[in-house]
């Protein structure tokens, strides 16, 4: 059985239009809180400021319709986590660990990879899809206009 460390969190329809936004927190605004227990007890827990900013970018993104995941710089991902991250399949993952492209180590017979390794692999083949797009509109361009 395979334990994913990936976990992401989205919200229902629903949930995203019962849901307000917080806005823009602005220097020097404080961000608490507030828990109600099912046993009928409050807590209330003030937020740093760096806390209430992820906060609020997770809050936000999560208002859009998109997936949010909070993980840990340094923590560990199985192929198929960073397969997930990536948007590739699990064998493509380990072929490039294979080639080198992806530091990892073993874990037992498991192979891990830092989440910092993968999300500069991730910076690396935006940078090379973005430029193969760039290159494919040139050619549809030049065949446009010179039927080459």
């Amino acid at each position: 059985m395979t334990t994913h460390v990936l976990q992401f969190v989205e919200l229902s329809d629903q949930d995203r239009k019962a849901a307000k936004p917080l806005g823009k927190l602005g220097k020097g605004d404080q961000v608490e809180v507030r828990v109600r227990r099912k046993s009928g007890g409050d807590k209330v827990v003030r937020l740093p400021p760096k806390a209430a900013a992820l906060l609020e970018a997770a809050l936000s993104r999560l208002l859009q319709g998109e997936r949010v995941a909070v993980l840990t710089e340094d923590q560990e991902l199985s192929p198929n986590d960073a397969a997930e991250i990536l948007g590739v399949s699990r064998p493509l993952v380990v072929h490039r660990m294979d080639l080198g492209d992806l530091p990892f180590r073993y874990v037992g017979k498991h192979r891990r990879a830092k989440l910092m390794d993968v999300l500069a692999l991730k910076a690396k083949m935006d940078v090379q899809r973005q430029a193969m797009e760039a290159l494919a509109e040139d050619a549809e361009d030049l065949r446009r206009r010179y039927g080459v």
